[in-house]
């Protein structure tokens, strides 16, 4: 069963800054705090930004990205337009994915250190 996912940061202030009006949008909440983490969750922490253990640079993976389900299409199209006014960068604009299936309705930013994050739902609305 999986816990929870944790990204690397460089700046946990702009980590802050950035993740929670956008996990605002996804329902969710700051549940951590400390020296070398933020975390969001709705009750535990199910995702994490970190200061990498190793003390090198953090580098986002290719091909790694982390999805939230949401309930409506508005919702995705929120998260989209509040992480790029907190300084993200579109990486895939509010849509169908029919790809995926029909009803597959996304959006796909990068945060402020590269890393991926989409919102999507299957909703008709």
């Amino acid at each position: 069963m999986l816990h929870h996912v944790s990204l690397g940061t460089a700046d946990l202030a702009r980590a802050r800054a950035f993740y929670d009006p956008v996990m605002r949008e996804l329902g969710l909440c700051r549940t951590l705090d400390v020296a070398d983490a933020v975390g969001y969750g709705a009750g535990i922490t199910v995702f994490s930004l970190n200061i990498p253990a190793d003390g090198t640079a953090p580098s986002p993976g290719n091909g790694v990205h982390v999805a939230f389900e949401v309930e409506t299409r508005g919702a995705v199209d929120a998260f989209f337009r509040v992480a790029l006014a907190q300084g993200g960068g579109a990486d895939g604009e509010p849509g169908i994915r029919e790809q995926y299936d029909p009803h597959y309705y996304a959006a796909f930013v990068r945060d402020p250190d590269g890393n991926k994050i989409e919102a999507l739902t299957f909703a008709g609305t």
